[in-house]
Order: C-alpha cells, then structure tokens, then sequence
C-alpha cells in the first residue's frame, strides 16, 4: 500500500501542480534537455528570462478547482473512504493528512472519475490504465494467466507514462519495487 501511496502521490501532486510536491520541477525540466528529445517541455529563454512552459498533463488553476471542490463534495459510504472530503483544504488548494487507504482508494477509483474530461486523452488513457493495475494486483483472486498479463501490462503502461511524464517522475526507489519482482513475493 506504501508503494501505492508513493505513486498516487507523484501523480496527483504532479498533475494538480502541487507547489513542493510536483514532479515537473526545474531539476526535472534541466533532465529533459539533457536525456530526452521533448522540446515542447524544454526551458524557454526570452530576452531577460527563462520560462518554464506548461506541461500537458498539468491541469489549469480553473481545473484544479473543479476537482477540489468535486472532492469536497464526494461522499463514500462509511468506513471505505469517508472522510475524503474532510482531507481538502480548498483556500491551499491541497490534499493533507493523506492516509495509505485514502490513497488506495483514490488510486484505484477516483483518478480515472476526477481526471477524465480535464486532461487529453492519451494522458487519461494512461492514469486509468495504472489506476486499473493496482486494482487488478490488489484483487483477491489471481490467477497464473492474470499475473502474466499484469506483468506485460506494467511494462506498456509504464512506458506510456514514461512519454508523458518528466524522467524523475518515476524515481528508481519504489518504481524498482512495484515494475520489478518484488511485487510477486507470494507464491501462486
């Protein structure tokens, strides 16, 4: 579930454009000129400035409030996700006190609810298909041919976010726990 928490927090503080938290930072805009061939994401130098282009997977202020305030009003039956909307702090504009089942929750069901008609399509296609593989791998039942699938699944979905997000989004100290062999610990 930690490992859960890690990602939903990479891509929900990166998409929401959370001051501190984000994964689009200068450091990552200085990696993308130097690894990768994304101009569009690239520095922009200007006469007297240097300006940090807006990302595509990176939602408007107007936007950002649509889904804080859809998050205030969103009410789960209780004991699964109640106080989800207690955990908005609208003035801010942030999520706080963030527990591992809130964002179990929110990982697995609300990304793809509260991002689908705010972000293009590709971009949503691949929230919804990481959001899904969490769901899948936390199910109670599984089978060998299930597993097989995820595990090819993982793979193209990560390389889906890899095209979309900045190279330090997915950094190497939980990626290598939930894209690698760790995550099938238990036998089968």
């Amino acid at each position: 579930m930690h490992i859960e928490k890690n990602v939903f927090e990479n891509i929900f503080n990166t998409v929401m454009d959370v001051k501190g938290k984000t994964k689009d930072n200068i450091k990552a805009i200085l990696d993308v000129a130097l690894f990768c061939n994304r101009q569009n994401m690239e520095l922009v130098r200007d006469e007297s400035r240097i300006v940090k282009p807006r990302a595509s997977f990176m939602l408007k202020k107007n936007a950002q409030l649509l889904v804080y305030k859809w998050l205030k009003i969103l009410r789960f039956p209780d004991g699964n996700a109640s106080n989800i909307s207690r955990l908005v702090n609208m003035e801010e504009c942030i999520l706080y006190r963030m527990k591992s089942h809130d964002c179990h929750v929110f990982m697995q069901t609300l990304i793809p609810l509260a991002f689908r008609d705010l972000l293009p399509k590709r971009i949503w296609d691949a929230l919804t298909e990481i959001s899904h593989f969490f769901r899948d791998i936390c199910s109670i039942k599984l089978n060998v041919d299930h597993i097989k699938r995820l595990e090819t699944n993982i793979i193209e979905i990560l390389c889906k976010l890899e095209m979309i997000f900045p190279p330090l989004f997915s950094d190497s100290t939980h990626t290598s726990t939930v894209w690698g062999k760790s995550w099938r610990t238990s036998p089968i």
